[in-house]
């Protein structure tokens, strides 16, 4: 059994790259592997805004992250990137703030270290 850490660096609007993320942890935790966490980084750290509203007959970002989330997989973020992007730090929702060096011992202790971009 493998250990991924998952690093985001695409933004919300990104639907396709969402759902390839999506879809790659259902199938990382179907053959049995785990997931240490998802990092976000980057513009990515936008999907923790609590602030925007999509449309009806868009897909909802704010779901597929609480799927990933209830599938127990902890999901970060990066508190400078988010910090840099005008984001209030102490209601990221799901998401909790870490910092790289953070992300960077989970790496060390992760046999697969897998980015979406």
């Amino acid at each position: 059994m493998s250990q991924f850490i998952i690093s985001v660096h695409f933004g919300p609007a990104d639907h396709d790259a969402l759902q390839c993320l999506e879809r790659f942890a259902h199938a990382v935790i179907q053959q049995k592997h785990a997931i240490k966490c998802i990092f976000l980084y980057q513009d990515a750290v936008l999907h923790a805004n609590q602030h925007f509203a999509l449309a009806s007959d868009e897909l909802q970002v704010s779901t597929v992250w609480q799927t990933l989330h209830d599938l127990g997989i902890p999901l970060k973020l990066c508190v400078t990137a988010a910090e840099k992007r005008g984001l209030d730090t102490s209601n990221t929702g799901l998401f909790t703030v870490a910092g790289l060096a953070e992300f960077a011992m989970e790496t060390c202790k992760s046999d697969k270290w897998v980015q979406f971009k």
